[in-house]
Formats: C-alpha cells, structure tokens, sequence
C-alpha cells in the first residue's frame, strides 16, 4: 500500500516520527536561544523557520497517511493506524502551538525593548547601536513570519491536493469493485445458461427417443395383433 508522495503507510509514518524527534530538539534549542545575545537571536529567527518547515511536512505526511489508513483492509489494522496518525498529528499541532508562543514573545519582548530605548531617547553612539540591533531583531523576526506564512499556504495547499488523491483514488477503487461484481455475475450467468442448454438437448434427445421407441412398439403390436 503506497501514497502518492511515495512510500507505504509504514515508511511514511516512520517518517513523520523522525521528524517530529528532529523538530522538537529544534524547538528546544530555540527556546534555549531566546535570551541570548543579538547573533543567538537572529540564529534562533532563521532555526524557527527551519521548525515551521518541519511542522508543515509532518502535516503533509499526515494527510497523506491519513488517505492511505482509509484503505487498509482489516478493521483492527484500521483502527490502529487511525491511533496512530491521530496521535502524530496532534503531536505536531502541539508543536506548532509552542512555536507560535515563542514567536509571540519574541515580538512582544522587540516590541518593549523598543519602546524603552525611544523612550530614554539617547542620542549617542550607543543608543544608535541599541535600535540597530534591534532593527536587525526585528527585520529577522519579520523574515521568518514571513517565511512561515508561505510555508503554512504551501502545506495547506499541498494537503488539499493529497486529499484530493486521496478522494479519486476511493473512487477508482469502488469502480473497480463494481466493475468486477459486474464480470463475476456476468460469469455466474454464463454458466448457468450453458447448463440449461445442455439440459434442453438432453430433454429434446430423450424426447425423440420416446417417440421413436412408442411408434416402434405401436408398429410391433400391430403386427402381432394381425
């Protein structure tokens, strides 16, 4: 049983279960960088780009396994794949929810450093060097909102086209099941006509042997009689 974007339900989910370990140890070390120094802060922009990326291949093997699950023929089988993409893609929802955490005080804490910097006004060197540092922050912090917004319309995209395959491949296999109920019965049919034909020569052969036999009998007794 394979997927459109290649693999079976297995290698796929084994897969996504790669990427969630990598993606979570992402997530942490961005975390750990969000206090750093201005170049940790820039290095932890371009990682969480690298984290939405992930997320939004961890969601595209989910709808892909989710389509493949569907198909799987015995039903404890089904239920247990179900589980176990259920629980992948709620693992990459959780992700996906601290990122946008981090994200969110990122800006808050550009937002307030700003805000004190114009507020202490200072004209010299250093303050220069403060906003600069800060414009670097949040130019990078708007790269990757940026980064992630096209990352979230790709993925969205891409499981709207995997559902899709997923919906013409459910068809494709109903045809195909009505298609061969149709040949089976088609050829139930067959058989039992050519049964009743050579009933019918049968019947029709006995037939004539017992008129051939009744006017042979008829023709002895009247010989007999005379």
């Amino acid at each position: 049983m394979a997927g459109e974007g290649g693999g079976t339900l297995s290698e796929l989910y084994q897969r996504s279960k790669r990427l969630l370990l990598k993606t979570r140890d992402d997530l942490e070390r961005v975390e750990r960088l969000e206090f750093s120094s201005s170049a940790g802060a820039i290095g932890s922009s371009e990682l969480s780009v690298a984290v939405r990326r992930d997320i939004s291949q961890i969601q595209a093997l989910c709808s892909e396994m989710d389509g493949l699950w569907r198909s799987v023929a015995s039903k404890p089988q089904r239920d247990l794949w179900k589980r176990k993409v259920e629980q992948v893609a709620e693992e990459a929802d959780s992700l996906r929810e601290s990122l946008d955490r981090y994200m969110q005080r990122q800006q808050r804490r550009m937002q307030e450093a700003q805000e004190r910097t114009e507020l202490l006004g200072r004209a010299n060197g250093e303050s220069s060097h403060v906003l600069r540092i800060f414009d670097e922050e949040a130019q990078a912090m708007q790269s990757a909102r940026n980064s992630s917004r096209m990352l979230e319309e790709a993925s969205a995209t891409g499981a709207a086209i995997l559902a899709k395959y997923s919906e013409q491949r459910e068809r494709l296999k109903g045809a195909q099941r009505k298609a061969l109920d149709v040949l089976n019965t088609l050829g139930l049919s067959n058989s039992v006509l050519r049964i009743i034909e050579r009933r019918n020569r049968v019947d029709q052969w006995i037939k004539y042997a017992g008129m051939i036999l009744t006017f042979v009998i008829v023709i002895a007794f009247l010989r007999w009689v005379r």
